[in-house]
């Protein structure tokens, strides 16, 4: 049977003509526990493809030490998919934006100073040979010649909004086809990109919200008589902090889907569900100005992010319906949640008691970045915090130079007197005598995940700090990244207090909730608290803070177990003493996509 193939102006697959109704769903934001629900609603959608990205910096977290397992299984999702009967397109990167730290590169790269991200750099181009080799032996048995389900494989990711390096997409091509796989290569773009991300042999697709500048005509006089295919149509958007929540009305996003599969295009919904960037693992914007974004990736997509089915899916589904001779499956019905009873916190444990209970700290007379710390076998620190202090004795003038990436608050002897951070670059000391120890907890809130600043996303403090012109020497630096490891150390410890009316900030909280009988999904809320990490039984949920616009964080009933669980809350600013629980999100203040400049959406 020959998989799909694009020899005219409709995709053929098995030799019949075939309509690709995709939809973007990523096993690395969705509990494990949930995959199946989420494919079956995919299913009940009128769907019959799956997309998915593959983040290579989950799966090699340390230079040659890899992960497939458990919620990183991806053999298993793509199986899973296929057995639900559903096609899949693979989009393995190595770079896939995704609004995902450093657009899925590992943190470590940047070890090297002259690393050429995206380039046939040598550096790079070693570090994706290894990691192919690995992937590849993974993903090779899924393929469609092989009896699995992927049809079509996406050859990196929106290259023509980059294009540094013109020997780079061949070596990318390549790097596939020598390895054996041989279903149809795919490239994505936006409109601008196009002219430039293509590469011989490979069919183009567009990836848009808006059916403007004549895109899809566009597209059709680039390669004729090949099919036409959005790999992207935005569903929503993504949102960054300190801005509105971004959404998409319902009935103009139907209206521009049933345009263009009138037309006769291919599509592919991004996302059709977004899930949530557990963890660190948020990217950025940065266009000028640098905007980390949220931790979730709810995207205002059919599918919510704790997997509601939304107006949207509803209007698709009849949309869809039109598309399938036999009546479509039922849709599943949601999972239960619930806004469980507020819980106080019963513990504390400062920051400073906590330091105990990280790495060996690096001593060095010159600030070092993270990926450079001599942490994580050498391969530096990739998320969290950094903690570095240094003995001063006079002086009264921080210039950071804009070397703190990406936000510091400043101690003078453990007492917080301030912050440092892209927009602000100098803080006056209150003055002191004799020796004094100067802190920064410095925080990766993100790096950057598309366009031109992806090079410069080194973490922690980047260059010298300068105390009136002279610059800091003599540091002491703490790697606080905060794994499950670090947390049961801190956890067992014996030096948690339980007065909290005066608690030390920065500083961790333990509360417990108990949970009777099988537990259900709910979200965290936290009004009142400044900003931070919310731990669940040792899991990463991300990042909470009062700026907004999010004011939840999802939790999983999945990551609950019945009876007792630890939450732990390290707070940076401002605590109370209580964490609160709801059955739906909270998104505030929202702003229509269709309403911002196209620019902005490219």
């Amino acid at each position: 049977m020959e998989g799909l193939k694009a020899k005219s102006s409709q995709f053929t697959l098995e030799g019949e003509p075939f309509r690709i109704l995709g939809g973007s769903i990523h096993y690395f934001r969705v509990p494990r526990a949930y995959w199946e629900d989420r494919l079956l609603k995919m299913k009940a959608c009128g769907l019959n493809t799956l997309t998915t990205y593959v983040p290579w910096n989950l799966h090699e977290p340390e230079r040659g030490t890899f992960n497939f397992q458990d919620q990183l299984d991806l053999k298993a999702f793509v199986t899973l998919a296929g057995d639900l009967g559903l096609w899949v397109i693979l989009r393995p990167g190595p770079y896939i934006c995704a609004e995902w730290d450093l657009g899925g590169l590992p943190s470590w790269l940047l070890q090297d100073k002259e690393m050429q991200l995206r380039t046939t750099y040598p550096g790079f181009v070693d570090a994706v040979n290894r990691y192919f080799n690995k992937l590849i032996s993974v993903i090779k048995p899924l393929m469609f010649e092989e009896g699995g389900p992927i049809i079509a494989v996406q050859v990196e990711n929106e290259y023509g909004s980059y294009a540094k390096d013109e020997n780079y997409m061949p070596f990318i091509k390549n790097c596939l086809e020598s390895r054996g796989i041989k279903e149809l290569l795919l490239t994505s773009d936006n409109w601008e990109g196009l002219r430039y991300g293509g590469i011989d042999g490979v069919l183009k697709t567009i990836n848009l919200q808006r059916l403007s500048f004549g895109a899809i005509h566009h597209l059709a006089n680039m390669q004729p008589q090949k099919p036409l295919m959005v790999m992207e149509y935005w569903s929503g958007w993504f949102d960054v902090w300190g801005e509105y929540h971004h959404v998409f009305h319902a009935e103009d996003m139907v209206a521009v889907v049933s345009e263009i599969l009138e037309r006769g295009v291919s599509i592919n919904l991004y996302m059709f569900h977004g899930g949530t960037s557990f963890g660190f693992m948020n990217g950025a914007m940065d266009l000028g100005t640098y905007k980390p974004q949220v931790t979730s990736y709810d995207y205002d997509a059919p599918l919510s992010e704790a997997g509601d089915c939304t107006l949207k899916f509803q209007l698709l589904r009849n949309v869809f319906s039109q598309y399938h001779s036999e009546p479509l499956p039922k849709v599943p019905s949601p999972p239960e949640r619930k806004a469980y009873d507020p819980i106080p916190i019963q513990q504390h444990l400062s920051l400073w008691d906590s330091l105990h209970f990280t790495d060996k700290p690096c001593r060095s007379d010159r600030p070092v970045n993270m990926e450079n710390l001599p942490v994580n076998n050498n391969n530096g620190q990739s998320y969290g915090y950094t903690l570095y202090e240094t003995t001063i004795s006079c002086g009264e003038t921080l210039n950071s130079r804009n070397n703190i990436r990406d936000r510091a608050l400043v101690f003078m002897n453990r007492q917080h007197v301030g912050f440092l951070d892209y927009k602000t670059h100098e803080l006056t000391l209150p003055k002191g005598k004799g020796e004094r120890t100067l802190s920064f907890l410095v925080e990766n809130c993100g790096r950057v995940n598309y366009g031109k600043a992806l090079d410069e996303q080194r973490k922690g403090i980047v260059g010298d700090i300068f105390l009136d012109h002279t610059p800091l020497r003599g540091f002491t630096i703490f790697c606080l990244d905060m794994k499950p490891g670090f947390l049961k150390r801190i956890l067992s410890s014996g030096h948690w207090k339980s007065d909290i009316k005066s608690p030390s900030i920065p500083g961790f909280f333990l509360a417990r909730l108990h949970v009777d009988g099988h537990p259900k999904d709910t979200f965290i809320r936290l009004p009142g608290w400044g900003k931070g990490v919310v731990f669940v039984n040792g899991k990463n949920l991300g990042r909470h803070w009062f700026i907004g616009p999010q004011h939840f964080l999802y939790l999983p009933g999945p990551w609950l177990k019945s009876g007792e669980n630890q939450i732990v809350v390290f707070e940076e600013q401002k605590a109370e003493d209580t964490i609160m629980f709801a059955e739906n999100p909270e998104h505030g203040k929202t702003i229509d996509v269709y309403k911002l400049p196209f620019c902005t959406l490219l």
